[in-house]
C-alpha cells in the first residue's frame, strides 16, 4: 500500500497507482467519505474504497484525456456523485462545470478548493488549489511539465508561473510518476545542481521510494528546469546548444519542452553533439 500524505490533521491524500505510471488521488477525512481526482479507471478506485470502507463523495477532473476520465462512468454506476470538471464538451459526464476562481466546497470530506485555469497541456485544463495542496493534473510534473498538446509554450509557462507563486510548502499532486526520467533529463541541463543530483541518486538507489509524490513548490523551484528558465547557466547552455544568441525566457522554455518531447535516456542528445 502506498503511503498517504497529510494536508491537515484531519485531511489526507492517498495515491492510487494505475496503468503504467498514473496516480489517481483519494482525499478523505474521518467522515468515511472520499473525493477522487482524475480517475482514469474505476476498478482501482472501487477497490481502494472497499478496502478502507469509504464511500465516494465526489469526482474532480482536471482535463479530458482518457487516462483521467476513463473510470467516471463506472464510478457513477456504483455511486451517483457530483462530477466537477472544466467546461469542455469532451467531458460528457460532468455535472458541475468549473471555471477560473470558482470555489468547490464539500461537507464530507470537509474540504474547499479553488479552481485555477491552467492551459497549456490542453486548452481547458484546470487545477484544484487548497489546504496547502495543488492537484495539477498534467500541468506541472515533478521535475517536469506536460506536453503542449493543445496549448502553446506561452500559455504553459504562464500556468507554471502561477503555480510557482504558491507558498513553497505547497504539496504538488500531479497525475504521473515521471520523476526519475525527468530528473535524468534535467541533469543534462544543470549537471552542477546538487539538489537535483541527490534527488536522482535517491530515485535510482535500490529500494528507492516507490512513489516520489507529492513534490513541493520549493523542491520544484530548486530542480525543475521548466521553472528555472531564468537561471544564467541554464540559459547559457540552451543558447549554446540551440544557436540562439540571447534567447528569451520563453524561448528557453519552448526549446527545453521541444527537446524533452524527443528525449530518451539511452539515445544521443542533440545538445551533447552540439555543445
Amino acid at each position: 500500500m502506498l503511503p498517504s500524505s497529510r494536508l491537515s490533521p484531519a485531511l489526507r491524500v492517498t495515491p492510487i497507482a494505475a496503468f503504467s505510471d498514473n496516480y489517481f488521488w483519494l482525499i478523505d477525512d474521518a467522515s468515511g467519505r472520499a473525493v477522487v481526482v482524475d480517475p482514469g479507471a474505476a476498478e482501482p478506485v472501487l477497490s481502494a474504497l472497499q478496502q478502507r470502507q469509504w464511500q465516494l463523495a465526489a469526482i474532480l477532473i482536471t482535463h479530458h484525456h482518457a487516462d483521467h476520465i476513463g473510470g467516471v462512468a463506472a464510478l457513477l454506476q456504483a455511486a451517483p456523485v457530483p462530477v466537477f470538471a472544466p467546461a469542455d464538451e469532451r467531458i460528457a459526464l460532468a455535472s458541475v462545470r468549473v471555471h477560473e476562481g470558482d470555489w468547490l466546497r464539500l461537507e464530507a470530506p470537509a474540504c474547499a478548493f479553488q479552481v485555477w485555469r491552467l492551459p497549456g497541456h490542453t486548452r481547458s485544463h484546470v487545477g484544484y488549489i487548497g489546504h496547502g495542496a495543488a492537484f495539477v493534473g498534467d500541468t506541472l510534473f515533478s521535475v517536469g511539465c506536460g506536453r503542449l498538446f493543445e496549448g502553446n509554450a506561452a500559455e504553459m509557462l504562464h500556468s507554471l508561473d502561477r503555480l510557482a507563486q504558491l507558498p513553497p510548502t505547497t504539496q504538488v499532486f500531479c497525475a504521473h510518476e515521471y520523476t526519475r526520467d525527468n530528473a535524468r533529463f534535467a541533469l543534462d541541463w544543470e549537471p552542477d545542481n546538487q539538489e537535483l543530483a541527490q534527488l536522482y541518486a535517491s530515485l535510482c538507489a535500490p529500494g528507492g521510494a516507490q512513489c516520489s509524490l507529492p513534490s513541493t513548490i520549493q523542491r520544484e523551484l530548486s530542480v525543475n528546469p521548466f521553472l528555472r528558465c531564468r537561471e544564467p547557466a541554464l540559459i547559457a547552455r540552451v543558447a549554446r546548444c540551440s544557436g540562439m544568441a540571447q534567447p528569451t525566457r520563453l524561448q528557453v522554455f519552448a526549446k527545453l519542452r521541444q527537446w524533452k518531447n524527443d528525449y530518451r535516456a539511452d539515445h544521443a542528445r542533440p545538445w551533447q553533439r552540439e555543445a
